[in-house]
């Protein structure tokens, strides 16, 4: 009885140890997705909340990085307040212990890490940056009446620095950060701040330059002189226009004074020529080492800024520590915070109106000889009044950064030290050594001797192509070329040399630049294959074709180019600045990684 009776007890009992320990794994089971499901909500009440600050964080970063470069202090002051409000908040409701967990989950996790990461970027945007920004005084850049506190300009120098390494870590942190498959709303948020970011960036990398050059450059350490020369883009050349009258700029002590205006035709050319680069005369043979008005055929402004100086050094026996140049639009923008001024013996420029005087009425009313010359006393009245005149430095900063960003104020100095501080910003007027992104050139010369340049209207779209096997992209260049130029009553000086009996035809030299490490695969000209020059710029291809367009009439090149070896599903595109601002668009496609 008791072995027959002690077996089913025993199963008995092991059965229920069995029902314990399911129970018990059940329980285990019960809690541990009980604690998913309870760290899934939370994370997502918490992306939620971070999604909304995060959103009303980039709105006001936008907004307060428009009344920083505006100089509207009192009402920055409210928007950082609440800025710093939503960016805290947007930070701690994505850096607790169940968001991290979240970050290691697949699918969702690269989505909460890049949310973390733009939570952090606007953050320390809101608590390093601006407040930096706010408490320089950025006047202190910019001359008042005719002269540049040094002093007061080298005290600010370290915050504007600190300023401009904020933005600029801010800015590449954001860049870093995929937002392909972010909800749509914060995508638009972070694409709208990035894009501001760029902007504010610019302007306080102009800033951290001007104070770290500014006092030598304006006679800090001692007198210094410099070329100040008009690119005219009537006739077009790669870093803008034609170097055409020239004056020369005096600073002492931060004061400044120009003197000895005179025309670039004075200059005459040069027999031999001055030596240029293999890669440079490959491409334009001796032409920018024989004619002052041929310097700038190549983009790189700084080549061209030294060939003119010591062209005016040979001719002239001045010697300067630098070349400065703009244009008629810059003048225009300075006008339109200036006023008018008046020209002697010609009517007063005015910002809506100079660029119209300059580079067309000019051209029926007077001589060759005549036009230099009111170009010259043009500029010199405009930067006399800049000099002397007391207005608003920040709407003059706000001037001078946007001249900067549309590459129409460039500047090279003799002293290498200051030249490397300039490094590859625009106003250095240079394509970078490497690309951050794959960069195609655009860069336009006329090729007629003509002044058409006032009446084309160009266009450029770049489309990223297929990833390539040896980890390049294609990328396909569609740059457009439009005349409105007139079909009679322009002057010969306008219409240059005729072209098959055509003198209103434009003869434009069309250099396309690829990215570093790139290559030119294929060109065509109105769908047909088009002959095309070839040559090199450091580690970029280049070619150039000739489009000629008559009155009227459009022009389409398309040139097939390769990159270096890269991921990335976009392109940039720098260009030479015209008259009319160009058209343009970048077509991105998908990263090659993803």
């Amino acid at each position: 009885m008791t072995e027959s009776g002690g077996l089913p007890r025993r199963r008995r009992r092991s059965r229920r140890r069995s029902r314990a320990r399911v129970r018990r794994v059940l329980l285990v089971g019960l809690v541990v997705v009980s604690v998913l499901l309870a760290a899934g909500g939370w994370v997502g009440f918490r992306g939620w909340q971070a999604r909304a600050h995060l959103l009303n964080a980039a709105g006001l970063a936008q907004e307060l990085s428009t009344q920083v470069v505006g100089g509207d202090v009192a009402r920055a002051q409210r928007t950082l307040a609440a800025l710093q409000e939503q960016a805290a908040s947007a930070r701690t409701a994505t850096g607790d212990p169940a968001w991290w967990l979240g970050q290691q989950a697949p699918y969702a996790g690269d989505d909460l890490a890049a949310v973390r990461q733009i939570a952090v970027a606007v953050d320390d945007l809101a608590r390093l940056a601006f407040p930096t920004l706010l408490r320089v005084d950025l006047a202190s850049l910019v001359p008042k009446e005719g002269k540049l506190d040094l002093g007061r300009l080298r005290a600010v120098s370290a915050e504007v620095s600190a300023a401009d390494r904020a933005v600029r870590q801010t800015e590449e942190r954001l860049r870093a950060v995929s937002t392909d498959d972010l909800v749509g709303q914060v995508r638009d948020a972070v694409s709208g701040l990035r894009a501001e970011l760029e902007r504010l960036g610019e302007l306080t990398s102009a800033a951290d330059q001007g104070a770290k050059l500014l006092p030598s450059l304006l006679g800090a350490d001692g007198p210094r002189s410099y070329l100040l020369v008009s690119q005219n883009p009537a006739e077009l050349r790669a870093t803008g226009g034609m170097f055409g009258a020239y004056a020369v700029l005096q600073a002492e002590g931060g004061r400044i004074r120009m003197s000895g205006q005179k025309s670039a035709s004075s200059l005459a050319s040069f027999t031999p020529p001055l030596p240029v680069s293999r890669e440079l005369r490959n491409l334009w043979k001796d032409l920018p080492g024989t004619y002052p008005a041929d310097v700038n055929l190549s983009p790189d402004f700084p080549t061209a800024a030294a060939l003119y100086r010591e062209m005016v050094r040979r001719r002239t026996g001045t010697e300067v520590d630098g070349v400065l140049a703009v244009d008629p639009l810059v003048l225009s923008y300075l006008l339109g915070v200036l006023g008018p001024v008046t020209v002697p013996d010609q009517p007063s420029l005015a910002g809506s109106t100079v660029v119209r005087t300059l580079l067309s009425d000019a051209y029926r009313t007077l001589d060759t000889k005549a036009q230099d010359a009111f170009f010259a006393r043009a500029a010199s009245a405009v930067f006399d009044a800049l000099f002397t005149k007391a207005v608003n430095p920040r709407s003059l900063l706000t001037v001078f950064n946007r001249s900067i960003a549309e590459r129409r104020i460039l500047f090279w100095s003799a002293h290498p030290a200051e030249q490397r501080v300039l490094g590859d910003s625009r106003l250095a007027g240079k394509l970078r050594e490497k690309d951050i992104v794959p960069t195609v050139g655009v860069f336009l010369n006329d090729g007629s001797g003509a002044k058409l340049g006032y009446y084309l209207r160009f266009s450029a779209t770049v489309t990223v192509g297929d990833c390539q096997p040896e980890g390049r992209r294609e990328l396909r260049l569609r740059v457009t070329v439009h005349s409105t130029v007139p079909r009679s009553g322009l002057s010969e000086s306008v219409t240059g040399l005729a072209l098959s009996g055509d003198p209103y035809t434009a003869r434009t030299l069309v250099s396309v630049y690829t990215p570093t490490g790139g290559a030119v695969l294929a060109g065509r000209l109105d769908g047909k294959d088009t002959a095309m020059g070839s040559g090199t710029a450091g580690s970029r291809q280049v070619t150039v074709a000739t489009v000629e367009v008559k009155p009227g009439k459009t022009r389409t090149l398309d040139v097939t180019l390769l990159t270096g070896k890269t991921s990335a599903g976009t392109a940039e595109l720098v260009l030479t600045p015209t008259v009319t601002p160009w058209t343009t668009q970048v077509v991105s496609a998908p990263s090659c990684d993803q």
